[in-house]
Formats: C-alpha cells, structure tokens, sequence
C-alpha cells in the first residue's frame, strides 16, 4: 500500500511538473500539444518511477530495455489516458473552473492526475516479488543445509 502511494505521488510530481512546463511553453511560444505533453508525462514516469533508469544501468543482472520498455509503454498509457478523459468522456469545458483555468483540461492538474496513475501502476508493478526474493537468494546462496542424522 505504501509503495502504490509512493508512486502516485512520484508520478503527480512528474506529471505536474511537465503540465506546468507545457503551461510556460505555450506562454512563451505559443505552442501547445496535449497529446505529446501526456504521452511524454507517461515515458517520463516509466523511466523515474519504480526501479528508475539509473537503477537499472547500475545493477549487471538487470537489462537497460526495461526501462525503455516502461518508457515506451507509458507513452501509450499517457496518450490513452488523455483520449479516454478529452475524447471518451469529454466533459464540457468550463465544467470545473478554478481560479480562471478549466481544471480538468488544464495540464498541470490533467498531467498530475495521468502521471499519478500510470506512476502508481508502475511503483505497484515493479514491487511485486521484492517481499522475500532478496532473503530467499540469500537463504539459497549460503549453500546446502545439512540435515542432522535420524536415529
């Protein structure tokens, strides 16, 4: 439960940091394109959240393709998320404004809200198995046990 909120939390940082660079993009320069802002919050999740990147380089047991894998993917999942919140669901605009901006399209909270789920997927993910994996390989590489001779 802890590693679920840790990611969420990893993920809504990274996902609202990227919504409010996208914000300070189109302010600056005039463009803005939801579909890469979110597709690049999921990658941008794959690669930090869990075993990140740097994790992954350092350990020699483990491929460096996981994490592009989990890049690559969450790439998918960002764009997906977005399509199924502006497309499938597609509230009206204007239907939740706080402080003059729409909160649900707006991508800070939008970028938070998608980063916070893929990030809590992938924390979860990357979890599962670590509980006895560790004192296992260490109870298994200590060698034979001997048993002691039945009378």
């Amino acid at each position: 439960m802890v590693k679920l909120l840790v990611g969420l939390l990893k993920g809504a940082v990274i996902g609202g940091g990227v919504g409010y660079g996208a914000v300070a993009l189109h302010d600056a320069t005039g463009f803005s394109n939801a579909w890469l802002t979110m597709g690049l919050i999921g990658a941008l999740v794959g690669l930090f959240v869990g075993r990140p990147l740097w994790a992954l380089l350092r350990d020699k047991n483990q491929t460096n393709i996981i994490a592009i894998l989990k890049a690559a993917f969450g790439f998918g999942v960002g764009c997906g998320l977005y399509a199924i919140v502006a497309k499938a669901w597609g509230p009206e605009p204007g239907t939740l404004m706080i402080a003059g901006y729409d909160a649900i399209y707006w991508p800070p909270i939008l970028g938070a809200a998608i980063g916070g789920v893929y990030g809590g997927f992938v924390e979860l993910d990357d979890s599962i198995g670590d509980d006895g994996s560790k004192k296992k390989a260490a109870a298994d590489s200590t060698g034979p046990v001997k048993k002691a001779p039945q009378k």
